[in-house]
């Protein structure tokens, strides 16, 4: 067990982020994209790990999301590329919750 306590961070409103959209959230020096995926909402870092596009811009398709400057897909849940096939690049996920309407990641 962890000694190190939860911190989470409200970020927004659920109603501020359409469903299959994302948007971005700034926390500290962080750049983190929420994304709406309908029946629940996904957060991971802002930058594609390509060339830096941002995710929070990218098309939404079923649990990923498709980087609006070369197309690289990145599964939401686990941050892992799923295209271009046989990349080992990834991205840091956040644990979300919603409660009361508001948004909250875990930092």
């Amino acid at each position: 067990m962890s000694d190190i306590a939860t911190r989470w961070i409200r970020i927004a409103a659920c109603e501020s982020i359409p469903p299959r959209e994302g948007r971005l959230a700034r926390i500290d020096d962080r750049e983190i994209a929420i994304f709406n995926l309908g029946d629940r909402f996904l957060a991971v870092d802002n930058r594609c790990p390509h060339q830096s596009g941002p995710l929070c811009d990218g098309i939404v398709a079923g649990d990923a999301v498709v980087c609006p400057l070369h197309a690289w897909k990145v599964n939401l849940e686990t941050g892992t590329v799923a295209r271009p096939a046989n990349h080992n690049d990834c991205v840091r996920t956040y644990a979300t919750r919603v409660d009361a309407g508001v948004i909250s990641i875990e930092a």
